[in-house]
């Protein structure tokens, strides 16, 4: 149950603010409340959800805040992925790294937004498992959890001009690591990630200009 709401979550299904009912996900389940209200509270816990008495639970929608020290903590972690895998020499992630280029590089061409996304996550956990350092990879995920990232990459990638500059960097970061440049990899990485990072704010910052009404203080 936990991994399914989890799941859902992260991907988008469930969206920021949505109300949790404990007795509407009972039911779903099949589950009495009671371990219902623990799967809450885990994922209060994980950053995935707001509990707030007295009122009910709710999917958690990061503030601009959180979404900027979430960033700050995946620069840092991937740019540290990036300089251990470059480390390693040919390992199997960096073959899988090339191919999901070259699958990458081709729904760049063909337009294809959606399949493009799946691309990056797969890349950046390719990086992150090249690195072979568990407790890494488990901050790792606690950070991806926390910034529902599937969602972020779309609406990042709704800046015009960004999934081919975002394909490039991955071709850059991919070089160094091939060179076994350790210091370049993590710098090139950390640029990569505060390069998506301004286009998502860029994103966020359009949408609330659009969604804003008309002639409002």
């Amino acid at each position: 149950m936990i991994s399914e709401l989890r799941g859902r979550i992260i991907s988008g299904e469930l969206a920021p603010g949505t109300s949790l009912s404990e007795i509407v996900l009972s039911e779903a389940f099949g589950v009495s409340r009671t371990p219902v209200r623990e799967a809450l509270k885990q994922l209060q816990t994980e950053g995935l959800v707001d509990i707030r008495p007295r009122v009910g639970t709710f999917v958690s929608a990061p503030s601009r805040r959180e979404i900027t020290e979430l960033f700050q903590m995946k620069e840092l972690l991937e740019g540290a992925a990036a300089r251990l895998l470059a480390q390693r020499g040919r390992v199997v992630e960096l073959e899988q790294l090339e191919e999901n280029l070259l699958r990458a590089d081709e729904a760049v061409r063909k337009g294809g937004q959606d399949r493009y996304a799946e691309l990056v996550h797969e890349f950046h956990d390719l990086i992150m498992r090249g690195a072979d350092n568990a407790k890494l990879a488990d901050h790792y995920q606690t950070l991806m959890n926390q910034l529902a990232y599937h969602r972020l990459v779309h609406t990042s990638l709704s800046q015009p001009g960004r999934a081919t500059r975002s394909e490039s960097e991955h071709h850059h970061v991919l070089e160094l690591i091939r060179a076994k440049d350790g210091d370049g990899a993590e710098r090139v990485m950390r640029e990569h990630v505060r390069a998506s990072y301004r286009a998502l704010m860029d994103s966020l910052d359009r949408q609330a200009s659009t969604d804003a009404p008309a002639g409002g203080a």
